[in-house]
């Protein structure tokens, strides 16, 4: 299995606006993304705003993301 890369929330925020997510607020260190799809279903996330995030946190953030987006196109972004 490939290793993850080392990421900064910042970092993950821009992939995942890549996917058409976008910000929608903030509490904290903690950002909350949404996009809508034109049939009109909410798909959200949340990112924690770290210089640099855990491996068990970010692989989170990929178990989470990997409900709306195919695993295989997130691997590009956060896999060596």
């Amino acid at each position: 299995m490939p290793k993850l890369k080392i990421l900064s929330g910042k970092e993950v925020i821009k992939i995942l606006s890549k996917f058409g997510f976008e910000v929608v607020s903030q509490k904290g260190s903690h950002v909350k993304l949404r996009r809508v799809l034109p049939d009109g279903t909410k798909q959200t996330l949340t990112v924690t705003l770290h210089e640099e995030l855990d491996k068990g946190t970010l692989k989170a953030i990929i178990r989470q993301a990997s409900r709306y987006i195919p695993e295989g196109e997130l691997k590009q972004y956060f896999y060596r």
